[in-house]
């Protein structure tokens, strides 16, 4: 079931004094790209948003984002431009998910102490910045006609207990279907057995961008290997805490979290 989105049209705010454009989906989870001149320094609510070799840009916005944010453009001359953006909001449904083993939805002292540590190493993969501007080859699907069985944003309900938000899109399918690199990219991480994740996979596709494929069977890149979109990466599975095969495809601008069907029909391959 597709999830319910408040603004479906393509932005594109007015230039600013130094001609810096920007497009992409103004809303909770989406994502927004631009250009500045070069040699601009960009922030967003006061994070750096690094800018490429010819000013281009990307930056994510939060599941909880507030109405407003602010964008501070610094050009090479210290002209300073500030812009509030709106952000729309968004309704995010409730799922109930129910089978899940209950050492995972409530896990002992032990347990706790390994997945906090395996949240430490996922955070730093995701913290790791990449400067080749990989996702300008868009994003693909990385399951071919794999049926979405869970949707970004949604609160999660595991065994009757309130459980965080959903962090990206389910692709169900039997075990061992193919799973391909949305994006070019660099593996970033590739670890099996995560408590949480089972057999875990994060391609860095420069800039703060990286997409993130759990629960999976089979892994089949490399920790540094370089991959093109398109590229077999892993296999479907049910690994770490899942209840069905399927994959978990997440997207991320560093440490914030995407909606990956904004992402996708936002920024669809170049072909």
């Amino acid at each position: 079931m597709k999830a319910v989105v408040t603004l479906l049209l393509l932005i594109a705010p007015p230039a600013l004094a130094f001609d810096v454009t920007m497009s992409g989906r103004m809303e909770q989870g989406g994502i927004v790209t631009g250009a500045a001149p070069v040699g601009s320094s960009i922030t967003y609510n006061g994070r750096t948003v690094p800018t490429n070799t010819r000013g281009g840009f990307v930056f994510g916005i939060d599941r909880d984002a507030a109405p407003s944010a602010v964008l501070t453009v610094t050009d090479s001359k210290g002209a300073v431009e500030i812009r509030t953006l709106t952000i729309a909001k968004r309704d995010w449904k409730i799922d109930r998910v129910d089978g899940v083993p209950q050492s995972l939805v409530t896990p002992d002292p032990e347990l706790t102490a390994k997945i906090i540590a395996e949240n430490k190493i996922m955070a730093a993969a995701r913290n790791q910045l990449e400067l080749a501007p990989f996702y300008e080859t868009g994003f693909m699907r990385p399951v071919e006609g794999g049926r979405i069985s869970g949707v970004f944003g949604g609160q999660r309900i595991l065994n009757g207990t309130p459980g965080s938000p959903h962090s990206g899109l389910d692709f169900a399918g039997p075990i061992g279907t193919p799973i391909r690199a949305s994006a070019d990219g660099v593996v970033a991480l590739q670890r099996p057995d995560m408590i949480m994740t089972g057999n875990t996979v994060v391609i860095n596709h420069g800039y703060g961008l990286e997409t993130v494929y759990i629960h999976m069977s089979k892994i089949h890149v490399t920790d540094g290997q370089h991959v093109k979109q398109g590229d077999l990466i892993g296999e479907i599975g049910m690994t770490g805490r899942a209840n069905g095969p399927h994959l978990h495809f997440g997207i991320t601008w560093f440490n914030t979290r995407l909606d990956p069907e904004t992402v996708l029909a936002t920024l669809p391959p170049k072909g």
